[in-house]
Formats: C-alpha cells, sequence, structure tokens
C-alpha cells in the first residue's frame, strides 16, 4: 500500500482533502519528468498559438457558452494558470481502491498530481461521493488532458461522465467579472 491513512480513514474535523504528496512524498516541483515523458509543453513556454479550440459541443457546462470561455482561455495564459483536472466521483465503498491506484500512477509518472476528498470533506461538502480530482499541468495540452482521461477509463474503471475544469475557474473570485459563470462550481471546459 502506498498510502498509509486512505481517504476513509480520514475523519479529523477540517481535514477536507488528501493530496498525493501527502501520500507520496513527492511535491509537483519534483515530478519535472513528466512534461518530456508526455512531450507536454510548461506553461511559462505556452504562447497564444496554443490555445485550445473552443466548440459548443466541446467546450463547458451548460452554464458557460463558448464566448466566456474564449475569455477564460487568454486570463489563463496570462496568468499561466493552466493546470486543470478530471473529476470523478466514487462512493465510500470503492474510493480507497482509487485512491490508491491514482496514487499509484502519480508514483510511476502517468498523471501530474492528485487529491481526493477525505471522510471528513465528503460530510463538510455535505457529498454522498468522495470526489477524485487528477490533475494535468496544462490544459491546452488537449493530448494529455485526453490521455489522462483515457487512463482513468481503461485504467481505473471510471466508466460514467466525468468533467475537466481549468484552475483559472477557480480563482477565488477574483476574475469573476471577466469568468462570469466559469465561476460557478459546476462549470467545466470539458464533458465527457
Amino acid at each position: 500500500m502506498v498510502t498509509d491513512r486512505s481517504p476513509t480513514a480520514i475523519d479529523d474535523s477540517g481535514w477536507n482533502w488528501l493530496r498525493v504528496k501527502h501520500a507520496t512524498g513527492f511535491p509537483r516541483q519534483a515530478r519535472d519528468g513528466y512534461f518530456p515523458e508526455h512531450g507536454v509543453t510548461r506553461p511559462a513556454a505556452t504562447t497564444e498559438t496554443d490555445l485550445p479550440p473552443v466548440d459548443a459541443e466541446a467546450a463547458s457546462s451548460p452554464v458557460a457558452d463558448p464566448e466566456t470561455v474564449r475569455d477564460a482561455d487568454p486570463l489563463a495564459l496570462e496568468t499561466t494558470y493552466l493546470s486543470g483536472k478530471w473529476l470523478a466521483e466514487r462512493p465510500p465503498e470503492t474510493v480507497d481502491d482509487i485512491w490508491e491506484a491514482v496514487v499509484e500512477d502519480v508514483a510511476a509518472g502517468q498523471f501530474w498530481d492528485a487529491k481526493v476528498t477525505t471522510a471528513a470533506g465528503r460530510e463538510a461538502f455535505g457529498e454522498t461521493d468522495h470526489a477524485v480530482l487528477v490533475f494535468t499541468p496544462n490544459y491546452f495540452d488537449h493530448e494529455d488532458v485526453d490521455r489522462v482521461r483515457r487512463r482513468l477509463r481503461e485504467g481505473h474503471g471510471v466508466t460514467e461522465p466525468i468533467r475537466y475544469r481549468p484552475d483559472v475557474y477557480t480563482l477565488d473570485g477574483v476574475h469573476e467579472e471577466v469568468l462570469g459563470e466559469l465561476t460557478d462550481s459546476d462549470a467545466s471546459r470539458f464533458r465527457v
């Protein structure tokens, strides 16, 4: 077992998330090999030519229109805040197993980063299921975002619809005027 405590075993008030770095000891900075291994452009080296296409079918949730997404992408580029995450929801009975497998994939360099709600977090957020978040470092790199999605599907049995949310959408409301409905918790850039 890679982790010393499972998400369902953590019920300490206030400890709402278990991050992969707590489980593996590998902070994001130690995973520099991820970029060349998967051919991902580092956020600081990303340019306007790397902006992902926006189309009505692939872009965002029902509350965000493609025009709003077109505004968010340049903001992400300007701030170099290009990370994002796939969200898979799991019931308490199965979350520990998928979390263990996700942590192993981070340690093996298949995933860049991950976190999961703990039992305390699930309760604090009023959720029935646990949220398993698997991050990519640059959502402009659609090939990597899609590779991670496929790995979740094929390697971890995530068959239900999932959504991808760029971290720029959650900049604590600082850019709410620009992002508008993208700051809603259900807004996403990709859904599959």
